[in-house]
């Protein structure tokens, strides 16, 4: 029996010793690789006064007044497109889709905004980025400014975590860029 002790604090003290000299590494942060498909786009034009293009991973779905939701089903993630026509209330319209992309500023890091300007397709876009744990990250206006406002605002189908849902958001952004580089209005007579 007293050797069996001894035996056992031999291990012991060996097991101790033996492993003091192997160095331990932490295991590095494991980051989310999400793969995206290569963007291609489709025109929409119908009885509105406006057509542009959209992604092939979106579906659009129509509503009345030449109102619009694009779905991304894939990301769980909806665009909610706006359209009004302007009857001499213009800066009315757009300081209203200012103010709905104001209204997240109590919760976002930071909202920036990127300028997109067409003299010769009459079309003149914002299209903002709102950094943070908020419902909405991509919104936009485009206007002819003179009397067509088109508005778009992003939302998921998940609890706000910017930093998880960021690839996404970028993914999508490439996609609101396209729809407003291909904005165009159609002539009424």
């Amino acid at each position: 029996m007293k050797n069996l002790f001894y035996g056992l604090i031999l291990v012991a003290i060996i097991s101790l010793f033996s492993t003091c000299n192997t160095n331990v590494l932490p295991k590095p942060k494991a980051f989310l690789s999400l793969k995206y498909p290569a963007a291609s786009y489709h025109k929409i034009s119908d009885n509105c006064p406006y057509q542009f293009e959209i992604s092939n991973q979106a579906k659009l779905i129509e509503k009345n007044k030449c109102w619009a939701i694009i779905e991304y089903p894939k990301l769980k993630a909806t665009m909610y497109i706006t359209y009004r026509k302007a009857n001499n209330n213009l800066d009315d319209i757009l300081n209203e889709a200012e103010k709905f992309t104001f209204k997240h500023a109590k919760k976002a890091n930071g909202i920036t905004d990127i300028a997109y300007i067409n003299y010769e397709k009459k079309v003149f876009a914002k299209l903002y980025n709102v950094e943070g744990n908020v419902a909405s990250n991509i919104q936009f206006r485009a206007t002819d400014s003179i009397k067509n406002v088109l508005a778009g605002a992003l939302y998921f189908y998940v609890e706000p975590n910017y930093d998880s849902i960021l690839p996404a958001i970028k993914y999508i952004e490439k996609d609101v860029t396209h729809l407003i580089e291909t904005l165009s209005w159609k002539n009424e007579k």
